[in-house]
């Protein structure tokens, strides 16, 4: 027992070496804590852009219609289907829309927008309309109305309870035209979203594009520790061969690798950044070993073992390493969730290339508890590791060269 209470003692006989180290390490821990957080919050947002306030987790087509986006490459969805698919593990909503472009004209002013007819459920648990309402209020179900984002309401100098033209191609090639009243402005995370997209009840849209009973699209959420690809085979067993089933990344490819090469150039950032950590805990070892040669000398000279002196290090490294990984994961909590809710906004050229892909431009953190306890744990081992130096020190320690330096 008594090492530990040996190790105990060293640590606060010297505070201002015990206080650097313990410094360096939480230091150490802020940073890969707040690396890693900004990580997955990054690129969680990114994902969160694309999936919940557009395309889902998974998507069911008819088989064509992703190379082929026509309202003609349209299918019923039996209810037998949606139930079993909403019956899958993770699945927290299955809902069917029905989309296809249009002109939209009020006055002199006219714009090619994207049309989508969704479900009342997807008002709330999907695309969150009810949040995203700036003005007016949501459309009932069997309602001529529409809501527009804000983004085209001030191209087309927009306000609420103007009537909108729409004029488009229906199914089967029949004439599409339908005027609406606006009845609520929106406001969308993506920029491209916030300025092409009009949005009306399923039955609405139906009747505008003479498409009673079909949809060209069964939207999936999916509960955020799901993943995409293995609920996507379990809906294969469900819609047969004439039905295509793709995640997020298969629609949007070019999203999904925009997301992978940033996320592989941040993953070699936060390598060389646990590089720098290594550095800043293994210096203060180095002059710790320095200052303590004569002593361990000492001590070898008064008969202490170099296995028990060993120890001794081990334990003191052991203990200034957990509390400085504790100090760490303290400082690292506020600032993490003061940056989830107030995330870095970036601009420029960065903020551009964001904007082209439809991304919201900003840096927000992920405040998974999971992160706090890989950092935590990767720094502490990082710091036992680099604790092996002075104990091989110890083991090629000369007790009689050390005192006399």
């Amino acid at each position: 027992m008594w090492p530990i209470q040996l190790s105990w003692k060293n640590i606060w006989r010297n505070k201002n070496r015990t206080l650097v180290t313990v410094s360096a390490v939480a230091f150490a821990t802020f940073i890969s804590v707040l690396a890693s957080g900004l990580k997955e919050g990054i690129f969680g947002n990114l994902i969160h852009d694309v999936v919940s306030s557009y395309s889902g987790h998974v998507q069911v087509h008819l088989k064509g219609y992703q190379d082929e986006q026509v309202i003609e490459n349209s299918f019923a969805v039996s209810p037998s289907m949606k139930q079993e698919i909403q019956a899958i593990p993770g699945v927290i909503l299955a809902t069917e829309r029905l989309e296809s472009f249009a002109l939209a004209s009020s006055g002199e002013n006219t714009k090619g927008c994207l049309v989508i007819g969704i479900e009342k459920a997807e008002e709330s648990s999907f695309m969150n309309i009810g949040g995203k309402i700036i003005a007016g209020r949501t459309v009932a179900e069997n309602e001529k109305s529409i809501l527009v984002p804000e983004g085209l309401a001030k191209r087309m100098k927009l306000q609420l309870q103007d009537t909108l033209i729409l004029i488009g191609q229906g199914y089967h090639g029949a004439s599409a035209a339908g005027k609406y009243v606006i009845s609520g402005m929106l406001r969308f995370g993506s920029p491209k979203m916030n300025e092409r997209l009009i949005i009306m009840p399923i039955g609405s849209a139906r009747e505008l594009f003479g498409a009673e009973g079909i949809s060209t699209s069964l939207a999936i959420l999916l509960d955020p520790r799901s993943r995409p690809e293995s609920v996507a085979e379990k809906i294969k067993t469900i819609t047969g061969e004439n039905h295509e089933v793709l995640t997020w990344g298969e629609i949007m490819p070019d999203i999904k690798q925009h997301i992978d090469a940033d996320s592989g150039n941040m993953q070699y950032v936060q390598y060389i950044l646990y590089a720098l950590v290594g550095l800043g805990i293994f210096s203060t070892l180095l002059i710790m070993v320095a200052e303590r040669s004569r002593e361990n000398g000492m001590l070898l000279c008064l008969g202490m073992s170099k296995r028990m002196l060993q120890q001794v290090f081990l334990l003191e490294s052991l203990i200034t390493v957990l509390l400085g990984a504790l100090m760490g994961l303290l400082i690292s909590l506020p600032v993490m969730f003061y940056l989830k809710w107030h995330p870095l906004r970036i601009s420029g050229t960065t903020a551009e290339a964001y904007k082209k892909f439809g991304f919201e431009p900003i840096f927000p953190t992920s405040t998974d508890p999971s992160i706090f306890l890989k950092q935590g744990v990767t720094v502490l081992v990082m710091g036992l590791i680099l604790s092996l130096y002075p104990i091989w020190r110890i083991a090629t320690l000369h007790p009689l060269s050390s005192m006399k330096k």
